[in-house]
């Protein structure tokens, strides 16, 4: 299973691309299943997604990572299917499959040749409406789970340092918890709480069926209609996520870790994601601001302070610009040899100030779109990267036109406005500041705890 943390969102390196190459046909079963279907005739294969609006972001304490082991327990066996089947048919017909868990959405996908369409949509509907929970294959996969959380997350100290970043960054906003689940929540699920959860959430009503491929809208709706249609809609689970709290002062955190080799740096700015920006166009400008600090070897962090002062040995920044609630706009570095996280810091906080008084060029500007564009175009050649922008857009109630004009978008982002999104948001009173320090490494004078 791949897990994803939207923060970062490193799996997909076409995460910001728009889909506007053709049309996007829609449709609804009366069932309230959303059905969305692009062509794409290069080649006679399909990408077949199923979306459900459903992440970590939607759970309560107590069972923190429940969406993600639910997401392991549906390739369990379902009234028809026994455990690991689903796979197994996938497998001999030659396709490929997986699913992922987010913040904000648990999809599943196969990747297939177009004639197995249908039994795909028949392979999914039974998981959609007959998922069979077992305690015994459960109690397997709790152990499989809490293993991918050791792999994962203990066994990285930058893993680590982000998921404590994400707890003291976020005061309400559920972000602040990981999609994996803490270890003590893991080990604590009941079977029951599983079925409720599935009860709650997947139902045809609250799911996405997203088709890219050698197919005609026409056939894929009628298909769809024949092997999910007969689904029932089910009540989904009340949802209303707690606004967070206006930032009032810097917060810091220092991780000492047994297993760091190497110590580095996370900054993170309270800000607003598109759907939670009162001035959308605000929105695009952190977007492009992340761009600007990192894009490529000519950006500014690796520019000044990996390739220029060569006070880090990496440097990265990031802005989740879909997030369905507000966001971080991330900072991190890992310092180079003789160089304190405090130094990192005010080189990291220096480049900032540079940008905020100053400003971008129209030069930076340009290169930014250009690797957009580029980016856009290889991005097209995956039929699954295609999906994976209309399913998230579709899941996190992002309007299909605001994705295809994406690049529309940010080529009507000023450097006035870059500039002046700095001066409004990154600022000392919405910031996180955290360290990763080898556990036998002294804290510099001046840290804070």
């Amino acid at each position: 299973m791949l897990l994803i943390k939207k923060v970062v969102f490193s799996l997909f390196a076409m995460s910001v691309m728009p889909v506007y190459a053709t049309e996007v046909a829609q449709f609804q079963l009366d069932n309230g299943l959303m059905v969305l279907v692009k062509e794409d005739h290069r080649a006679p294969v399909v990408t077949s997604q199923v979306w459900y609006k459903v992440g970590a972001s939607y759970e309560p304490e107590g069972i923190t990572g429940v969406s993600h082991i639910l997401e392991h327990m549906m390739f369990k066996g379902t009234a028809k299917l026994k455990p690991g089947e689903f796979s197994k048919i996938v497998a001999r017909l030659g396709g490929s499959e997986n699913a992922f868990t987010s913040q904000d959405y648990t999809a599943y996908f196969q990747n297939i040749e177009t004639s197995h369409l249908g039994r795909m949509f028949e392979l999914e509907a039974q998981r959609m409406g007959y998922l069979k929970l077992d305690e015994a294959e459960f109690q397997k996969e709790r152990q499989v789970v809490l293993e991918e959380r050791r792999m994962r997350v203990e066994d990285s100290p930058e893993a680590r340092l982000q998921e404590r970043f994400d707890a003291i960054a976020y005061s309400v906003n559920p972000y602040r918890r990981p999609v994996i689940g803490w270890q003590k929540d893991i080990e604590s699920y009941q079977l029951s709480e599983l079925q409720t959860w599935y009860n709650q959430w997947y139902s045809p009503n609250n799911a996405t069926l997203v088709v890219v491929g050698d197919v005609k809208p026409e056939a894929v709706f009628a298909l769809a209609k024949e092997k999910f249609g007969c689904l029932p809609i089910r009540p989904t689970g009340l949802h209303k996520p707690s606004q967070e709290l206006v930032p009032v002062g810097e917060k810091r955190l220092v991780v000492r870790d047994e297993k760091a080799k190497i110590q580095s740096l996370m900054m993170g700015y309270a800000v607003p994601s598109w759907k939670t920006s009162e001035n959308k166009q605000e929105a695009y400008a952190l977007e492009v601001l992340a761009h600007v600090l990192d894009g490529g070897s000519s950006a500014r962090l690796s520019k000044e302070l990996v390739r220029g002062s060569q006070q880090l040995t990496r440097a990265d920044a990031g802005y989740d610009l879909y997030a369905r609630l507000s966001t971080q706009f991330t900072l991190s570095a890992v310092t180079s040899e003789g160089v304190t996280l405090e130094q990192a810091e005010a080189a990291m906080k220096a480049s900032i100030a540079k940008l905020v008084k100053e400003g971008v060029s129209d030069a930076e500007l340009k290169r930014v779109l250009a690797q957009v564009e580029s980016s856009y175009i290889f991005g097209q050649d995956s039929m699954f990267f295609q999906g994976m922008k209309l399913g998230e857009a579709a899941t996190v109630d992002i309007p299909l036109a605001e994705i295809d004009a994406y690049l529309e978008r940010l080529r009507s982002v000023t450097a006035a406005q870059v500039q002046a999104a700095a001066q409004k948001w990154l600022v000392e009173d919405r910031l996180t500041v955290a360290y990763l320090l080898p556990k036998t490494a002294l804290i510099e004078q001046g840290a804070k705890q």
